[in-house]
């Protein structure tokens, strides 16, 4: 295919930039050039069996099923934009089938753990009060760290103990917060973030600067959390609060919508993964303490 730039492909781009993020779009972009890198035309002509030998040429030269499902996702999505603005009359990758992705089990802190990384946030400086308040949110909140580094001092309502949340794709939900959640930021918006607020921002989190604490700052400072908790340091991030945060309430005996919600995911299906670390954590609790579970492990095989 020549290098001339798609202009359909461009004005897809562009109308996806209005509701994703340009990560998202970069990505986008990258995954139907390669398709359209594959075609002896313009992308919006491609056939079923266009997209078919581009997916198992890509599978020959060993391409994970990851990138292969999200590729495809891309294809789809943009065959979808064209046949709602009647360009064509099909989506020629509506019936592929995907490749199976294995499904990971997100990786957890124990309760146990989550307690100790808190608890590592003691303090009285700024710093440490701003520390104290973003793990609890992280934790007890189930923030992903774009959320939680993009909250605004408006945001937080420790009256009703709730904050709300811009998600993906714009959308709002309302988090509610545990009482440990909600002391921690009554302290730090009272007496330590007015210490760090040199430049009258909006934005909740402050780095010692007075300007907004950014993502890698978030991972600084669960880095030294962790370190300080005696955890690894290198396997505490932001991602992890958040599957802890799921996993524990659904082992608490939350249902599945009410996390579902809490977490912002569009699907339930996203949140059902943490149903089976719970179930996992269960299993082995179970092995552990019922007294026939434990002999029935323990006795050695009958002789007779």
């Amino acid at each position: 295919m020549s290098d001339h730039t798609d202009p359909d492909v461009e004005r897809f781009l562009l109308l996806l930039a209005a509701r994703r993020s340009p990560r998202t779009v970069d990505a986008y972009r990258r995954d139907l050039a390669s398709f359209a890198a594959s075609l002896q035309g313009p992308v919006g002509a491609a056939s079923t069996e266009d997209v078919e030998a581009w997916l198992a040429g890509m599978r020959a030269s060993g391409r994970a099923p990851s990138t292969l499902a999200r590729r495809l996702a891309a294809v789809r999505s943009y065959f979808r934009h064209l046949t709602l603005i009647g360009v064509r009359a099909d989506n020629p990758a509506s019936s592929i089938a995907g490749p199976r992705r294995p499904r990971t089990v997100p990786r957890t802190l124990s309760p146990a753990e989550a307690e100790r990384l808190v608890e590592a946030a003691a303090g009285t400086t700024p710093r440490a009060m701003r520390d104290r308040a973003l793990v609890e949110l992280l934790y007890g909140a189930g923030l992903r760290v774009s959320e939680a580094v993009g909250l605004v001092k408006a945001a937080v309502d420790l009256e009703q103990r709730v904050v709300r949340v811009v998600g993906k794709g714009g959308k709002e939900r309302l988090v509610p917060l545990g009482r440990p959640a909600a002391e921690a930021l009554r302290r730090y918006l009272a007496l330590g973030r007015p210490h760090l607020d040199h430049r009258h921002r909006p934005d909740l989190f402050l780095n010692a600067r007075g300007g907004a604490l950014t993502r890698s700052g978030v991972f600084l400072v669960l880095r030294r959390l962790a370190d300080r908790a005696g955890l690894e340091p290198g396997r505490v991030h932001p991602h992890l609060l958040r599957h802890s945060f799921a996993t524990h309430l659904l082992e608490g005996g939350a249902d599945l919508r009410s996390v579902q919600e809490m977490l912002g995911h569009a699907d339930v299906g996203t949140t059902e993964r943490y149903t089976h670390v719970s179930d996992r954590h269960r299993r082995e609790a179970y092995f552990r303490a019922h007294p026939h579970a434990r002999r029935r492990a323990e006795s050695a095989p009958d002789a007779s």
